[in-house]
């Protein structure tokens, strides 16, 4: 007597019937259908197997990889289903095990309602075809619910499980985000104090010193089940670095939702890769803000610097990375020396010097600068700039930036253009290469032709990916460019006098400070300041 095996799966695809009343695909109603069918052969039925819930895509089910191992130890000889697509839906399942492991151990598979059945060499033409629909099935459905929820986010919905730290989902409505007055001071005060130059790491310290729950610890508080994979809350739950580097990067702060920036590799495969930044989902004003827009420009810019604070008092000195040698174009160092102050009493003073001859003794810019004198040189320097600064010529340099951004925006118009070919000859491509393998399948094309027109269908999406790539690039870099560009009167306006030079100022006014060296006949140097204005 024939030993088989019954296997049977559902899951969210099957659920959703035309007909309502249509509950032929329910679990119990497969078992009935088959438990008959094989009583009616007169087939010793072994076991039933049943995945309740599972895709039909992949192997990643249970009770399938228990009939498989079934199959494989000799226990059952016969695996039947409903359909085909019961098995999987999966071409390359289908082929590993109806048309390879299954002949090799000699399990017999059959499904009743397709009438496939691997013992008619007759139909194996129609169950590759049926696989590779079923696959299609899987495929389409998986790009329909991948475009609801672009949809979703497109129309400013918030479609993420959790709401970031500072912000609660609405009551009323899971999909709006509303600001927790209970922390968004918290928020605040993190973005206030980087931008006043304090590092990563003094500002949770500064936190952890103060007991405020860290976000994980926080969420769990309010009795979210939100929960972060190989965490332990007990233990670790602190305020980190990194968690102070996510928040000043998260763009929900400022009312801006950014969306899909991951997805699955494929319906079939459920590992995440990063999407290009020009997909993702994008909208402003979603919600009320917590920082204001100023603040997050100067963090970013501050950001993007990567300014490192000082030992000493975690600090961000306010020329930090703007100093370099006119000679070698490498950073000058802080570093501090004792030396004798006023009544011979040893001080530390803080000198700058050129990396180039301090580490790697290849630059003839030996001698540093003290650092409060530059800094002083500095400041008078943007106040006399103040001072020269009139009308006429921040009209003069207010137009050139204009024009520069309508440049800019033809770049930009240009570049997407671009793209948008590139993506429907990619699209294109697909589509031809999934008629081909259909034309593999019938035997309307030899195995060599198909291989050799499937290596130019794959030289061809790789060139066109990787100028994908290179337009992306230009997009951000162009776009940033666009948007650092300095309104140069609003700059100069705002600014009469300055007192005290500040790390948000030396931003505003300096890209860089050329130090020469020391002329041995003068004993001078010449100090070259690069305008952040364009001037």
């Amino acid at each position: 007597m024939e030993k088989v095996g019954v296997y049977c799966r559902l899951s969210d695809e099957d659920r959703y019937k035309k007909n309502k009343s249509d509950d032929s695909e329910s679990i119990a109603n497969q078992k009935s259908m088959l438990l008959k069918y094989a009583l009616d052969q007169g087939w010793e039925v072994v076991d039933i197997y049943s995945d309740d819930d599972y895709s039909g895509a992949g192997v990643e089910r249970p009770d399938f990889n228990r009939l498989i191992n079934d199959c494989e130890n000799g226990r059952i000889n016969i695996v039947l289903c409903k359909t085909q697509s019961r098995f999987s839906r999966d071409m390359e399942v289908i082929e590993k095990y109806l048309h390879n492991k299954f002949v090799e151990w000699g399990v017999r598979f059959v499904s009743i309602v397709d009438n496939a059945d691997t013992n008619n060499e007759a139909n194996k033409k129609s169950r590759q075809i049926n696989g590779l629909v079923n696959e299609w099935y899987l495929e389409d459905l998986s790009n329909n619910v991948k475009k609801s929820l672009k949809n979703k986010r497109e129309d400013g919905l918030f479609m993420g499980s959790f709401a970031p730290y500072g912000y609660l989902k609405d009551p009323d409505d899971k999909h709006k985000l509303i600001i927790d007055d209970n922390v968004a001071p918290i928020v605040k005060e993190i973005f206030e104090k980087y931008k006043n130059g304090l590092g990563y790491y003094k500002i949770s310290a500064s936190l952890n010193e103060r007991k405020i729950l860290c976000p994980s610890l926080y969420k769990k508080s309010i009795g979210s089940n939100f929960v972060c994979c190989n965490f332990d809350y007990d233990t670790t739950g602190i305020w980190t670095s990194d968690t102070i580097a996510r928040m000043l990067r998260n763009e929900t702060y400022i009312g801006t939702l950014v969306q899909g920036k991951r997805t699955n590799i494929s319906y079939k495969n459920h590992k995440s890769k990063k999407v290009p930044k020009s997909e993702w989902s994008v909208t402003e004003n979603a919600h009320e803000p917590i920082i204001d827009k100023e603040t997050w420009y100067i963090v970013q810019r501050r950001i993007k610097n990567h300014h490192r604070p000082t030992k000493v008092d975690g600090h961000v000195h306010v020329l930090s990375s703007k100093v370099y040698c006119e000679h070698c174009g490498r950073i000058f160092m802080r570093n501090l020396f004792n030396v004798k102050g006023e009544n011979n009493e040893v001080v530390k003073r803080a000198y700058l010097q050129c990396k180039g001859h301090k580490k790697y003794h290849n630059c003839n810019n030996k001698k540093g600068i003290r650092y409060d004198l530059l800094e002083k040189y500095v400041l008078d320097s943007i106040n006399d700039l103040l001072k020269k600064c009139n009308q006429k010529l921040l009209k003069q340099e207010f137009n050139e930036t204009l024009e520069r951004q309508n440049r800019q925006d033809t770049v930009i118009n240009n570049l997407n253009k671009e793209k948008a070919n590139l993506e429907k000859k990619i699209n294109e491509s697909k589509l031809f290469f999934k008629n081909l393998y259909t034309d593999k399948l019938k035997g309307v094309i030899s195995d060599s032709d198909f291989a050799m027109l499937r290596d130019e269908y794959t030289k061809d999406v790789e060139s066109y990916q990787a100028r994908l790539e290179d337009i992306e690039k230009q997009l951000e870099d162009t776009k940033e460019r666009k948007e650092n560009s300095k309104d140069i009167e609003s700059i100069l306006k705002k600014y009469k006098h300055i007192k005290k030079l500040t790390r948000i100022i030396v931003d505003e006014f300096i890209e860089k400070i050329y130090i020469g060296a020391v002329d041995k006949d003068t004993n001078t140097r010449e100090i070259k300041i690069e305008w952040n204005l364009d001037l």
